[in-house]
């Protein structure tokens, strides 16, 4: 450790008139007096000022001692100012720390404040860098002694920057000490105060708080100025609480401090733990309905639309929002939502909300889906009310749809269908038609009002306007077909393309085709027939053939009863037509019609009709010939060996053809003159 000659010999005490004050700055020693411990080589030379702007300098150590206490008096104590210069020039902030400390939490879950993560921060940058002065060699020699870390002034050099850098690490000696050793051992999570998550000084414990939340979810739902109350005399012995379900009566001694005093809160105290957020869920837990603290507290999955048509079809009923002039009622409606294009795919309209209601959209969502030539959707998503009949049937996955959700009840935020309504009633209906709202709107242009009418019940409210039925269906009708062939609402990626462009170019290129023969058993109209002739059906009083005479091959035993079910057009076409036995597929029935039997009048189509009737006559009379059972006779075994001994007589036979029936008359007649000549 060096010092210069400029600093031994120089006068720092500051002028007051012709005097100097403060002694301690005065010149360590005269400059003759330097040159001569020079001379005499009392003083080690280290360096020579030799040079322009060279200063000598000398070893602090060489120095006699009353000259040491001297520079130790006016700079200090060296040790310590060779710690701060290393401590200022390999001081930084400690990135793994800030990420340690922001990451960290505590044992109820919360993060450290902002604060908090700034000291802790700063406390183990200024541990680091004592740790890298502690393995940086030739820093350990200058400020070791006797192989021992000199703490104080490495303390006292920490304790220089505490201003600057604004650590808050201990000042004494052995604190610090301690803190480092623990901090080599621990790492940053010594630094952390074990105050943090303890109940020592809250006055409101988890016992407390508990009972307060108790009271606030009692069923009168009381306000925190209720519970307030209810604590306080509970407190006094003035009230009785108990547990319910396990009978426990809470006791009022058990709710004291350390001192033995009641704990006594304030309305203020109280209102800030029922209004903490967490305790705010916990009681709307209690208090709400399942599905009202569903849709308002749960947390709920974020979804977004698939990529390609019919890829889901969302199904979900409705009120349309008028009312009829006959009953006061709105009528029901059933919608059929394409997820990906928010098209309504289908639709259907009831008085009730009924099976029919679900049916008859199922069956127009399928009639659009044969007009256009699209293939079965790949999933549908459902309620669970109205659709559970064929949860094991017709909406099991895998048999119609190779997906199926069935959502759970109460649950509208689960249905893509539910905003898509929402959607169209904002959109189309509200600019269309009048006291189109709701009655609880917070804007007033969406607030649909009622007259209230004065009666003894004090409950009746009368609408402006009524509508007949088939009003309100053709205006609903005309509002689905504006709302599909309006634009999409995510015009930046199908810009300038409406829902329908967007549902006709974006199909689902894997679907597969309509299974309509398992559909119509669940969603067609059912006819009870009989199979007539083996060749044909009578449904609705038409003919319709069979595609095979191997068909009765699959009937039961004596039992020519089929059920057919048909899908009909909007006109009350059938179309195909399958019949089903035990609920086993048979056939697919064709109407191949009639002809004129006036070969006169009879025209191409006619001769077609009779030429498709002839091949199925003929598939029949190619089955019956080639199936055709084989003729036997039957005889008594005793019978059967007697003419197996006689001797057998040549007769003339003549080469007569003769019918099977003739065969067997005349091998009868054989046998009894055979019988007879033994």
């Amino acid at each position: 450790m060096c010092i210069s000659k400029d600093d031994l010999t120089r006068d720092d005490r500051p002028l007051l008139g012709d005097y100097r004050l403060d002694v301690t700055k005065a010149p360590i020693m005269t400059v003759s007096c330097f040159d001569q411990l020079v001379y005499r080589k009392i003083i080690q030379v280290i360096r020579k000022g030799i040079g322009r702007g060279v200063k000598s300098l000398v070893s602090v150590d060489s120095l006699p001692d009353k000259y040491k206490k001297l520079v130790e008096q006016k700079y200090g104590s060296m040790d310590a100012e060779i710690l701060r210069n290393w401590f200022a020039s390999h001081w930084e902030v400690d990135a793994d720390a800030r990420s340690f400390y922001s990451r960290f939490r505590l044992p109820s879950g919360k993060p450290l404040e902002p604060e908090q993560q700034q000291e802790y921060t700063l406390n183990a940058s200024a541990l680091q860098s004592v740790v890298r002065l502690m393995n940086d060699v030739r820093m350990k020699r200058a400020v070791m002694q006797n192989d021992k870390i000199r703490w104080e002034e490495m303390a006292g050099a920490i304790s220089f920057f505490q201003k600057e850098f604004g650590h808050s690490l201990p000042l004494s000696v052995n604190r610090f000490k301690k803190k480092v050793k623990d901090f080599q051992e621990n790492s940053y999570i010594s630094l952390i105060s074990k105050k943090f998550g303890n109940q020592n000084t809250r006055l409101v414990n988890v016992q407390v708080e508990s009972l307060l939340l108790s009271l606030a979810t009692l069923p009168n739902k009381p306000w925190n100025k209720n519970v307030w109350e209810m604590y306080n005399m509970f407190i006094a012995g003035e009230l009785t609480v108990c547990n319910p379900e396990t009978g426990e009566i809470f006791n009022p001694a058990e709710f004291v401090d350390k001192k033995g005093n009641p704990i006594r809160l304030s309305q203020s105290t109280i209102n800030n733990y029922l209004n903490q957020p967490k305790n705010q869920v916990l009681i709307n837990h209690r208090l709400m309905s399942w599905s009202t603290f569903m849709h308002n507290e749960r947390p709920h999955v974020h979804r977004h639309a698939p990529e390609f048509s019919f890829s889901k079809i969302s199904f979900d009923d409705r009120d349309l929002p008028r009312k009829l002039k006959d009953t006061k009622q709105r009528p029901k409606a059933y919608y059929a939502y394409d997820v990906t294009s928010q098209c309504v795919v289908g639709l259907a309209y009831n008085r009730n909300k009924n099976v029919d209601l679900v049916v008859d959209c199922f069956r127009d969502m399928f009639r659009l889906m044969e007009r256009n030539g699209w293939n079965c959707p790949a999933q549908v998503e459902v309620e669970n009310h109205l659709m559970s009949q064929w949860k094991d049937s017709f909406l099991k996955a895998g048999t119609m749809f190779p997906f199926v959700r069935f959502c759970a009840p109460l649950n509208s935020q689960e249905k893509f269908a539910e905003p898509l309504n929402g959607a169209k009633k904002r959109s189309v209906e509200h600019k269309n038609h009048l006291g189109i709202g709701r009655f609880y709107a917070k804007n007033e242009k969406y607030r649909a009002e009622s007259k209230k009418i004065s009666d003894e019940y004090n409950d009746t409210y009368e609408e402006k306007q009524y509508y007949t039925w088939e009003q309100l269906i053709q205006e609903d009708i005309a509002d689905v077909h504006e709302f599909n062939h309006s634009l999409h609402p995510n015009q930046k990626k199908y810009p300038g393309m409406t829902r329908w462009q967007v549902l006709e170019s974006n199909m689902n290129p894997t679907l597969q085709p309509v299974d309509k023969a398992i559909l119509y058993r669940f969603i067609g109209e059912h006819v009870e027939t009989s199979i007539r002739r083996n060749s044909y059906c009578r449904v609705n009083y038409t003919d319709l053939w069979l595609s095979s005479p191997e068909v009765l091959d699959r009937l039961a035993p004596n039992n020519n009863q089929v059920d057919a079910y048909y899908l009909p057009d909007e006109e009350g076409n059938m179309g195909d037509v399958y019949i089903y036995q035990n609920g086993v597929l048979l056939d697919k029935l064709s109407n191949v019609g009639t002809f004129n039997t006036s070969e006169a009048e009879q025209t191409d189509k006619d001769k077609q009709v009779m030429t498709e009737q002839n091949k199925l006559i003929s598939q029949f009379d190619a089955m019956t010939k080639k199936e055709a059972i084989a003729p036997v006779v039957v005889m008594k075994a005793e019978t059967a060996k007697k003419i197996a001994k006689a001797t057998a007589k040549p007769i003339q036979v003549d080469n007569v053809e003769t019918d099977a029936d003739s065969l067997i008359a005349q091998f009868s007649d054989y046998k009894g003159r055979g019988v007879a000549s033994i």
